[in-house]
């Protein structure tokens, strides 16, 4: 589960397929993991459907609850007064 959360917190939101082919963990356990992770509150999951190249994608779109990431680099537009 370690593994999960480590990734997740490196790369941010992810669907539960992307998650099992970057850790090379099989998608039942990934999906066993994240569930557990979802009774303790330490995840946020919900289901999504996309489409990629006009074929139908479903999974578990997952991400940890109550982390927000780093702003990323580069200018940012002025606050207006």
């Amino acid at each position: 589960m370690q593994a999960i959360l480590k990734y997740m917190k490196d790369r941010g939101e992810q669907l539960d397929t992307e998650i099992a082919a970057a850790t090379r963990i099989p998608l039942a356990e990934v999906r066993l993991y994240l569930t557990e992770l979802s009774k303790k509150g330490d995840v946020i999951m919900c289901h999504s459907t996309r489409f990629i190249k006009g074929k139908k994608c479903e999974g578990m779109l997952c991400r940890i609850a109550g982390y927000t990431p780093a702003a990323s680099p580069g200018r940012k537009p002025k606050a207006k007064d």
